[in-house]
């Protein structure tokens, strides 16, 4: 997915043609996209292509292509001291700038399958800290990471009032899903092959609108353990 924005010769430039092409939107979502360089997150021998409009995969380190996390981003419609759960958090690229956000009253975690990217996400989120003339500006709402497969987060988990989930949901996860939202939350997900916004308009009423036809790798389904039991995920 991607390709939508020419490539910009650095971060600024690429959120310019983000702005432009109408992906970004509001102020607090282009000042979040500014304060974070995208190649940062990129290992150094590819850091070539980390401004051009398209997703970059290596091993189990994934980034979306910019176009698409512009639009996750405006669609989750985030205000300062609201609860995101990030689920396939990767490399913390999407959930350093919502916390940016989301302020220090806000609540920021991640859920991620595969441990090495998760200490990937730790390394940048501590370089992102330590070196960043940007940090200064903003009270960080710093997220926290988890390893587990989202697919099994604890029954007597909180639920959150802004859902984005990074992989193609199946349909039959719809409702696990949904349920991870307060009353008046919204979730992004990869739905059917479209980016897909639902809003929990009261205890079982929900707005669903599709944002645009995008592919994304789909969820990987929980393995039981020896026991027969599956590993739950406390957030």
């Amino acid at each position: 997915m991607g390709g939508a924005v020419s490539a910009g010769e650095d971060n600024d430039e690429l959120i310019d043609n983000l702005k432009e092409a109408q992906y970004i939107r509001t102020e607090l979502v282009e000042q979040a996209f500014r304060a974070i360089d995208r190649a940062d997150y990129y290992l150094e021998e590819f850091k070539d292509n980390a401004y051009k409009d398209l997703a970059w995969k290596h091993g189990n380190i994934h980034l979306s292509a910019p176009c698409i996390y512009s639009e996750v981003m405006e669609a989750l419609d985030l205000q300062p001291g609201l609860s995101f759960l990030n689920l396939g958090s990767g490399t913390g690229y999407l959930s350093s700038m919502v916390g940016l956000i989301l302020g220090p009253f806000g609540v920021n975690h991640g859920v991620e399958l595969h441990s090495d990217v998760i200490e990937y996400a730790k390394q940048k989120l501590d370089f992102f800290i330590k070196t960043s003339d940007s940090f200064d500006k903003f009270e960080f709402c710093e997220p926290s990471f988890v390893t587990g497969n989202c697919l099994e987060i604890s029954p007597d988990c909180t639920q959150y009032d802004r859902v984005y989930c990074g992989a193609g949901v199946q349909k039959e996860h719809e409702d696990y899903m949904k349920n991870l939202l307060k009353v008046g939350g919204i979730l992004v997900m990869p739905l059917e092959e479209k980016l897909t916004k639902i809003t929990r308009t009261g205890p079982s009423a929900w707005e669903t609108k599709k944002i645009l036809a995008v592919s994304f790798a789909p969820l990987i389904q929980p393995n039981q353990t020896d026991s027969g039991k599956s590993r739950l995920v406390h957030l």
